[in-house]
């Protein structure tokens, strides 16, 4: 059909085209008034579009600006015992036989305890600013504790203890403020940490055992603080919002199907645990992050790992630094197949170290493993998009899922004896065993998932009335 402009030299000003000129003048009239308020009203459609837009930008600017604060603390988080292990820990505290592993297994006994209940606290108490930095703030006064191996073991219980909310609040904390498509880049960059830390814990190894670790406990409490005042609560009940901002949040995350799910006393916390424990794909999701993080227990081995090279001390931390400076996000919202390409990687640098101790083969094979944490964090994007629209039941979930998942850790710790080395060929195929099967169940999952998408389309166009549908329109699970 032809549009009518308002340059055509056969319109006049109110969109009138010469014949209509014809008109009794106060149809004439009439005609004239509709047609501008009509190209008024389209004028500001576009202008609260285009304001619309901008205000989304400027909001989205200022939450990424707030929540990275939670990347220093994550990284003032995990800076690890491990690099103890390279200058002398284990003769300090006369760690002998599987005492280190239990050093760090533990930690994941005290972590597993308190997820779940953590996240209900953190979804019932609605004040993530403050709960999340009084997490680091026990953890930094817990940590200046040490010296002697009971000493530490039931220091590193409390320390799981304090930690345990923390990611997993960070987690539905991001979920609650992010549209899907943006939630798993915004997760990456807060939890980068984790490459941060691995980076540069390697290089402040020696400082830390010397005459750091007070200082880093210090450090920490005083970011913690800090974060009471940066960070935000949820969009109903941030106190440093303003109305129009607060309708905005709202309103986006609506469109992306969070629907009314998310508005406060819509569900309970208890609620949410009932539905989430009754959920096969909770429980599904779970022990699949067990058998992956078993296969990535490297990561807590990673130095004695590069000191299978043959150098020095010295040299063996600064080479430790590198390998976790690279990682990728999922971009194109693809879940499985970046986790997938992760974890393939991560068999290949597996299969290397097995067969040769070259080097610089061996060395190669090290970038290769790390890049399974970029996979590991798209997990936590996947299940958040799968309970989007149940907040209560999200954040049991994901702690659900972290929780049992870092069973994998205790187990992981005790499959790198000393006697294995330094090929560690055994420990090397147990990570793959591990792996193979958590992207077997994960790809088990990514095919309902899109079953589940296929059936909500076909709801969708055999419908008679959209009250009837269970799903917004539009709705997809992302996979």
């Amino acid at each position: 059909m032809k549009t009518t402009s308002v340059l055509d030299p056969s319109t006049d000003i109110a969109g009138l085209s010469t014949p209509h000129r014809d008109l009794p003048p106060l149809l004439l009239l009439e005609h004239a008034i509709k047609n501008s308020k009509s190209l008024l009203g389209q004028a500001n459609d576009d202008l609260n579009d285009v304001r619309c837009i901008d205000g989304e930008k400027r909001l989205l600017r200022k939450l990424d600006l707030r929540m990275s604060i939670i990347l220093i603390l994550y990284t003032l988080n995990l800076v690890s015992l491990s690099n103890a292990w390279l200058q002398g820990f284990k003769k300090d505290l006369h760690l002998h036989g599987e005492q280190y592993a239990t050093t760090l297994s533990i930690l994941s006994v005290g972590y597993i305890t308190m997820q779940v209940p953590g996240n209900m606290i953190l979804h019932w108490l609605e004040r993530p600013s403050v709960i999340l930095p009084c997490c680091m703030l026990v953890w930094g006064t817990i940590s200046i504790l040490s010296g002697f191996y009971t000493g530490i073991v039931v220091a590193r219980f409390f320390l799981g203890l304090a930690e345990a909310p923390f990611f997993p609040g960070v987690v539905f904390l991001v979920s609650k403020w992010y549209k899907r498509d943006k939630v798993a880049l915004r997760k990456a960059l807060v939890s980068s940490g984790i490459f941060l830390s691995a980076a540069f814990r390697s290089l402040l190894a020696s400082g830390i055992l010397h005459n750091m670790q007070d200082k880093l406990g210090g450090i920490t409490i005083s970011v913690a603080i800090c974060a009471m005042f940066i960070l935000p609560d949820f969009p109903y009940n941030t106190r440093w919002f303003t109305p129009e901002e607060r309708e905005l949040t709202i309103s986006r995350l609506a469109e992306d199907g969070h629907g009314n799910a998310d508005e406060l006393g819509k569900q309970t916390t208890m609620q949410g645990l009932q539905d989430a424990v009754s959920d096969w794909k909770v429980w599904f999701f779970s022990f699949a992050t067990m058998f992956q993080i078993v296969g990535q227990s490297f990561t807590g081995y990673f130095q004695t790992l590069c000191a299978t090279l043959g150098y020095d001390k010295t040299v063996t931390l600064l080479l430790c630094a590198p390998p976790w400076v690279f990682g990728y996000s999922d971009k194109k919202k693809r879940r499985y197949k970046c986790f997938m390409f992760s974890n393939a990687l991560c068999v290949l640098a597996f299969i290397i170290s097995i067969f040769t101790m070259d080097k610089a083969a061996r060395y190669i094979s090290l970038f290769l493993m790390a890049q399974v944490i970029s996979g590991y964090l798209l997990l936590f994007g996947w299940i958040n998009n799968t309970f989007t629209r149940e907040p209560a039941k999200r954040a049991v979930a994901i702690a659900m899922m972290n929780a049992l998942g870092q069973t994998g850790s205790v187990i992981g710790a005790y499959i790198w004896p000393s006697s294995w080395g330094s090929t560690y060929r055994y420990s090397y195929a147990i990570c793959i065993a591990a792996l193979g099967v958590s992207t077997g169940m994960f790809g088990g999952m990514y095919l309902y998932l899109k079953h589940l998408n296929e059936q909500i389309e076909r709801n969708e166009q055999d419908v008679n009335d959209i009250n009837e549908l269970r799903d917004p329109i539009g709705f997809r699970y992302l996979v």
